[in-house]
C-alpha cells in the first residue's frame, strides 16, 4: 500500500510532537525499527514510520495514547503501521503486539527511551556505550524512574532476543546517529 512519503510523516510529526526530547525518542525508534527491517528483510520506509510516528498523539492525549493517533490522525496510512502503534500500548488498547512489526516496535520503544537517557549521563553518549551500562541503569528503578521496565522484559521475550543481544544491536544503530 501507498502511503504519505516521509517528507509528510516528518511534517505529522513537527505538527503534533513539540517536546525536544520526545521528538528524538521518535526518532530513534524510528532508527531502531528500520535497521531491524532490514536485518529481517522487511519493509524499511513503513517501519521507519511506525517508529517515527508511534507516540505522534503522547503530548496532546497521553491517556488516550495511541487511539487519537490511529484513529484521527493516520488515518492515511497502512492498518499494519495503525496496528503496531495500537500493539505497543496494549494497557490502553486491549490489542497485544502479535505480528512482527508490532513485536519489534513494542521491544524497541521503552528500551530506547531508556537507552537515551544513560546516553545523556555519558561523555561520548552512544559511542562507547556498552550492553553492562544498560542494565546497570536497567536494574535503578530511581534511574528514568518513567520508563516501564517491565515493558522492557516483556520486549525481549517478543523478539527472541536476550538483553546483550537487543542492547548491543541498538548500541550500534544510535552511535550512527547524530
Amino acid at each position: 500500500m501507498k502511503f504519505p512519503d516521509l517528507k509528510e510523516s516528518t511534517a505529522v510529526l513537527a505538527k503534533y510532537v513539540k517536546n525536544k526530547a520526545l521528538r528524538q525518542h521518535c526518532r530513534l525508534v524510528a532508527l531502531a525499527m528500520e535497521a531491524y527491517a532490514e536485518s529481517l528483510g522487511e519493509d524499511k520506509e513503513l517501519w521507519y514510520q511506525t517508529g517515527l510516528l508511534h507516540d505522534l498523539d503522547w503530548e496532546m492525549y497521553p491517556d488516550e495514547h495511541p487511539k487519537r493517533a490511529v484513529e484521527e490522525i493516520l488515518i492515511n496510512y497502512p492498518a499494519e503501521l495503525t496496528a503496531a502503534i495500537s500493539a505497543h500500548a496494549p494497557e490502553r488498547t486491549g490489542k497485544e503486539p502479535k505480528t512482527l512489526i508490532e513485536r519489534y516496535l513494542f521491544a524497541c520503544d521503552e528500551l530506547s527511551g531508556l537507552m537515551y537517557a544513560v546516553s545523556l549521563m555519558r561523555p561520548n553518549g552512544f559511542a562507547d556505550m556498552s550492553p553492562k551500562s544498560v542494565k546497570k541503569k536497567l536494574k535503578d528503578k530511581s534511574f528514568a524512574a518513567n520508563v516501564n521496565r517491565a515493558d522492557i522484559k516483556k520486549g525481549f521475550e517478543l523478539i527472541g532476543k536476550n538483553p546483550d543481544e537487543h542492547i548491543s544491536f541498538l548500541i550500534e544503530v544510535f552511535k550512527k546517529e547524530k
